[in-house]
């Protein structure tokens, strides 16, 4: 009989340049059965991310040599790891600014470190299925937009079109079910979990970004309409 091996362990790396909280969050991580990497400044999280090839990064928009958003920006040419952003930073623009450029995420500083955990438990949770809808195997397509969910790809004009795991997430969800208006806390019980606490605000920034990758016009909304007064769903208005 063949021996069995333990599953292997999902790997968060954490760029953060407090090394205290970073040593916290990496025990609490730990414990919940999770591999840990570390490191304390903008390159060597760049680097780590190639290295290591992480399933989440937990990662400070204040750090040293690079800053988070710049990181977030350089990581996404290589990587779809889902990242979690932390700024001790209370202006917005910070925060959209760091979605903007492929978070999936956001915390603001404060925070419990049980929260954070709770987050990146909550990301690696999302079943990229259909929620019993209909089988994973199936694709849409929405005249020149093709998106198939088996594969885990989006197409426009045959041409491949890179999302983040959160805007594949978003668009995936919509066509699922091109005749229903979702609203905003629906979107995020579907995406982010029906415990997630944060600002719904977030899903306008993960709209926008999807949209300009799409080439979509917000006001007539090709491929996403906004439903005035609800949210959004698939499809022309």
């Amino acid at each position: 009989m063949s021996p069995t091996h333990p599953p292997a362990r999902q790997k968060v790396l954490i760029v953060e340049d407090e090394e205290t909280l970073a040593a916290m969050i990496a025990a609490y991580l730990e414990r919940g059965g999770f591999q840990t990497f570390v490191v304390h400044n903008g390159p060597d999280g760049v680097q780590a991310v190639h290295d290591r090839a992480p399933d989440v990064v937990i990662l400070d928009l204040g750090l040293p040599g690079l800053d988070g958003i710049e990181v977030c920006r350089r990581i996404r040419t290589f990587t779809d790891c889902y990242v979690i952003v932390v700024t001790a930073r209370s202006d917005e623009v910070d925060t959209l600014i760091g979605l903007a450029v492929g978070a999936d995420d956001y915390l603001t500083k404060p925070f419990s470190v049980r929260e954070l955990v709770a987050r990146v438990q909550a990301v690696l949770r999302r079943p990229r299925s259909t929620g019993g809808q209909a089988p994973r195997s199936r694709a849409w397509e929405f005249g020149d937009l093709r998106v198939d969910a088996d594969a885990q790809r989006v197409h426009l004009t045959g041409v491949e079109v890179a999302l983040t795991p959160t805007e594949r997430d978003l668009l995936m969800t919509l066509a699922r079910r091109p005749s229903m208006a979702f609203s905003r806390r629906q979107l995020i019980a579907e995406i982010w979990g029906p415990d997630w606490g944060g600002d719904e605000h977030l899903v306008d920034v993960h709209v926008a970004h999807l949209r300009r990758k799409l080439g979509d016009d917000p006001e007539t909304g090709r491929y996403v309409t906004t439903v005035r007064g609800v949210g959004y769903r698939m499809g022309q208005g």
